[in-house]
């Protein structure tokens, strides 16, 4: 089992964004030199809280500093994007980076990005998405003459060709066929889920959602995969998860109980924006009453594993009792509130408490 970092990155809306930038920079060289498999980065537009608005960019920087770690986007929007130039962009990223590139896609779930694209339709996106990752994979091994007949992205280029001089040539990702292409999981299953296996995508699970949600998501998945005669294999599936290795269990306690602490602040602003035009009213109220109309202690309750190094331990180990052994434990990046708390938590992750989940799950295999 390996460990991955996703950082969105979710932070105080008054930090400033140099230093924000700075941080989210400092928590991917130390995944990298705890030996991190994959670091997963966010995109959105119109947050001050999840601030990086480019993630091949912010990526980009981190290339030369790097030499293991694999670079995936957490995810980029497709309908907010013309696929062309997703396409000749991750292209690029992949030659770049040596082939280190996941390409993590999605519909776009912040609600204000959806109505500043004037794309405010879920269901819409959703097909924008998967209309758009066709083009994408099919340009990744392309060149002209080329025609895709879509119902939102129509083109050709099949006149203005001089294939001799590279004119009509796309731009080739060094992995081949092409970079992993993986799709995030929500709900309990479903119709994702199914996508998911039915296009060879990496499935990769939410944190914010309950354990019950993830064990129906891998059996949809498998379903899937078993109706169309293709292996599940567990080893690819990503389960992400909040998680912080404290000192003791009081300590860990504490931050939980603070309302405005990390964690809590953390599910207040993901389920706020989740049901943001329901709530518009509320939004200044105290903030004990915002984390109870939001209920942020069922949130903490299902979705976050902070302990004693102990604590940790048996609570992942019971998750991947209820799950089986899966590929990757991604661990999800706070806003480091306390600098010495959370690079500490990623440590002890990564060399106490891994060795001992793998372990755990090679018996179950």
């Amino acid at each position: 089992m390996e460990l991955g970092l996703f950082t969105q990155p979710v932070h105080r809306a008054e930090k400033p964004w140099a230093t924000a930038l700075a941080e989210d920079r400092e928590s991917v060289l130390l995944a990298e030199k705890l030996g991190f498999s994959e670091v997963w980065i966010g995109e959105h537009f119109s947050t001050k809280a999840e601030q990086i608005p480019s993630p091949l960019m912010f990526l980009a920087s981190l290339i030369e500093q790097t030499s293991t770690i694999r670079f995936a986007t957490g995810v980029i929007n497709l309908p907010y994007h013309h696929p062309v130039i997703v396409a000749a962009e991750t292209a690029q990223f992949d030659q770049m980076s040596g082939g280190r590139l996941i390409l993590g896609f999605g519909p776009g779930g912040l609600m204000s990005d959806a109505e500043l694209f004037g794309m405010e339709d879920m269901p819409e996106r959703y097909r924008v998405a998967m209309e758009s990752i066709d083009i994408i994979l099919a340009l990744w091994n392309a060149e002209a003459p080329l025609r895709f007949d879509g119902e939102y992205f129509p083109m050709t280029l099949e006149r203005r060709v001089w294939l001799s001089h590279g004119v009509g040539r796309m731009a080739q990702t060094f992995q081949k066929p092409h970079p992993p292409v993986a799709l995030a999981m929500v709900g309990p299953g479903g119709q994702t889920a199914e996508t998911i296996a039915e296009r060879d995508f990496i499935p990769i699970s939410a944190n914010f959602v309950p354990v019950s949600n993830l064990v129906a998501q891998w059996q949809s998945y498998a379903q899937t995969r078993e109706r169309l005669g293709k292996i599940a294999d567990p080893s690819i599936w990503r389960v992400c998860r909040n998680v912080l290795v404290t000192d003791s269990d009081a300590q860990a306690q504490d931050i939980l109980a603070d309302p405005d602490g990390t964690f809590a602040y953390y599910y207040r602003y993901i389920r706020g924006v989740r049901q943001i035009e329901e709530f518009r009213e509320h939004q200044d109220k105290p903030l004990p009453e915002l984390n109870a109309l939001l209920e942020v202690d069922v949130a903490l309750e299902e979705s976050v594993i902070a302990g004693s190094l102990a604590s940790v331990q048996e609570r992942l180990v019971d998750l991947v009792d209820q799950l089986g052994p899966f590929g990757t434990l991604v661990m999800v990046g706070q806003d480091w509130d306390d600098p010495v708390m959370w690079p500490t938590s990623m440590r002890r992750m990564a060399e106490e408490v891994m060795p001992v989940l793998t372990q755990h799950a090679d018996q179950l295999k």
